[in-house]
């Protein structure tokens, strides 16, 4: 599939998608939203780490009101659960670990589209905020279930009421992202995180992430049960044998995701 709103690249295990609409600060318009859900289901075939970044200034400012005429009579539901959801669902659901690195400003869905991917790395000059109440709406693309996750209820609540700016310093001070990074070293940091994780154990990041996320919501009985039956998954795969093989000979290992 040719792509006008994404550039991909695809190399060493790494695929980097990156929002390429930088004269509407990378806003999401119909276009945007299926080629961003097609590739990410494409790509998380053929590579060991995702990245989703921005091209130009921002990140996403979110939602493209000017996209297919007057705002208010579009469909919002509709959008929301054809176009929005399978979006948000390919990055949550991608077999391998998805990086957000967020060169600039994530606003509305955008900064949501940010806060679905596991890690967030952000540029220091970046910020994020909750804008929807600005224009009358509630937090969507997600935003009311990852954000209380990551920051609590309370911070969640003021964030999205008040509709103020969250600087990246701020962001990772509360949670909301893993760390915030200066400018000039921004493209190495995460460059160096995403090839951390594509040389990693595929398979065990991928239990990592099913085993979290089930514990928001499990009891301690079963989530001691999940961990169980995951780790016994991870026991019979290579990549265990050779991280014990590599520890007991002192050098790295050389993991192949499975």
């Amino acid at each position: 599939m040719d792509y006008d709103t994404l550039q991909i690249t695809a190399a060493e295990g790494i695929g980097t998608i990156t929002l390429n609409r930088p004269e509407v600060m990378n806003a999401l318009n119909k276009q945007m939203r299926a080629e961003l859900t097609h590739a990410l289901q494409d790509l998380g075939k053929r590579v060991r780490v995702l990245v989703l970044t921005g091209a130009g200034r921002a990140f996403c400012s979110g939602q493209d009101l000017g996209d297919g005429g007057n705002a208010a009579q579009i469909d919002l539901e509709r959008t929301l659960r054809e176009e929005y959801e399978p979006m948000l669902r390919a990055i949550y659901d991608a077999p391998v670990p998805v990086i957000a690195a967020v060169n600039g400003s994530a606003a509305g869905a955008g900064a949501n589209l940010a806060l679905a991917a596991d890690v967030v790395i952000s540029s220091e000059s970046a910020s994020f905020i909750q804008a929807f109440s600005r224009i009358g709406l509630i937090p969507d693309a997600g935003g009311t279930y990852f954000l209380p996750r990551q920051i609590g209820f309370a911070r969640a609540m003021g964030a999205m009421l008040f509709a103020e700016r969250i600087s990246a310093a701020q962001a990772a001070e509360w949670g909301m992202i893993w760390e915030a990074v200066p400018d000039a070293d921004f493209i190495d940091v995460w460059q160096s995180r995403a090839r951390s994780l594509a040389d990693g154990p595929t398979l065990a990041y991928r239990n990592i992430r099913r085993a979290l996320r089930a514990g928001l919501s499990n009891g301690l009985d079963e989530q001691l049960q999940l961990e169980a039956q995951l780790q016994a998954e991870a026991g019979k795969t290579r990549d265990f044998r050779e991280g014990v093989l590599a520890f007991l000979e002192k050098r790295a290992p050389g993991f192949e995701g499975r």
